[in-house]
This record gives structure tokens, C-alpha cells and sequence, in this order.
């Protein structure tokens, strides 16, 4: 039987986990950032038109908070393979295991972490904010809008108490961008 083990999810994973887990706390990634950098065709995008969803990049003196999911033995092997198509099917994520702090008790865990390679040809991490919220306002994928992504994704991190200013400030960029996009009403008159 394999070994239980921990998994840190900073984006769809804090909503959407999709596996068997057998507890659920905050918990704090040093030295990484939570950045819409990874181009996204398989999910919240196309080969036409990537959308763009978030991935831990190494920042240093940064901080990432998110969920830490600990999956039991018994549930381990299933859980890993499903991470494993769910995270590594495009190639751009490494899987690593790290070292997190389970914020109510300051205990440290090692948990499986999918990080951005740098190197990968869907690494976006030069666009600047507001190419970041034309992408994410525009892209479609089979999971859905990408709009609908990010807004979840505040949705979480605002749960959580979470302020990610240039999450927020691309938030409120793409309900604006969303806003002008679509049709005027008439007036009646």
C-alpha cells in the first residue's frame, strides 16, 4: 500500500480537488509565488486562443498560501494518478515535494507541489498585467471561461483572507473588459 502524503493547492485545486483527501488546512509555501504564467489549451483555453491559469513560480522571500490536502495510504496511489494526468499532462509542471507550514499549528509537511517550468514554451511569465486580463477575459476552454477561473480563484483566496493585489487588480480588469464587451441595450423611448 503506498504511503499517505500531502498536496498544496494554490489555484483550481483549493476548489476543485477531485480526489479522496482525509483532511483540509491552510498552509504557507515560502520562496514561491501564485502567477497567472502558464498558458492554458487543455482547460480554460484552445490552441487558438490559450487562456491563462496560475502556477507556483520560484520567487525569493515570497510567500504562497493555499490549501494542503492530506490524502490517506489508502487513497494514495489513486490520488497521485490522478494529480499526475490532472497536473503533468502538458509537460510544464514539475512535480516536487516541498516543505509547507500548516498554519494553525506551525507544523511543517512535505507536500507534492506543481511548479512552472521556466523553460517550457507555455510559460508566459514576461506578459505584464493587463495582457494577462485580455487573455483571461477572452479564453474559453472544455473546463469552462477562463473568467470564470480567476474569479473562483479570488473567491477562494478572499475565504481564505488572502490579499494577492495583482490578482485583484486582474480581476477587476477583466469584469471590465468583460463589461464592454458586451451588447448595449437600447434605450426605451
Amino acid at each position: 500500500m503506498a504511503q499517505e502524503f500531502w498536496v498544496f493547492g494554490y489555484g483550481s485545486l483549493m476548489w476543485n480537488p477531485g480526489f479522496e483527501h482525509a483532511e483540509r488546512r491552510e498552509a504557507e509555501l515560502e520562496e514561491y509565488q501564485r502567477s497567472f504564467c502558464l498558458a492554458s489549451v487543455r482547460y480554460r483555453g484552445t490552441e487558438e486562443q490559450p487562456g491563462l491559469v496560475l502556477a507556483l513560480e520560484p520567487k525569493e522571500g515570497a510567500t504562497c498560501r493555499g490549501i494542503a490536502f492530506r490524502v490517506s495510504s489508502e487513497n494514495a496511489t489513486e490520488a497521485l494518478a490522478y494529480l499526475r494526468e490532472r497536473e503533468l499532462g502538458t509537460a510544464s509542471y514539475f512535480e516536487k515535494r516541498l516543505p509547507l507550514t500548516l498554519l494553525d499549528t506551525g507544523e511543517r509537511v512535505f507536500a507534492v507541489c506543481y511548479v512552472m517550468d521556466t523553460q517550457h514554451d507555455k510559460y508566459r511569465g514576461d506578459l505584464d498585467e493587463e495582457e494577462r486580463a485580455k487573455i483571461i477575459a477572452k479564453a474559453e476552454g472544455p473546463a469552462g471561461s477562463n473568467r470564470e477561473y480567476l474569479y473562483r480563484t479570488v473567491e477562494n483566496l478572499e475565504d481564505l483572507d488572502v490579499e494577492e493585489p495583482s490578482i485583484r487588480r486582474i480581476a477587476d480588469r477583466v469584469s471590465e473588459i468583460a463589461d464592454d464587451d458586451r451588447p448595449s441595450t437600447p434605450s426605451a423611448g
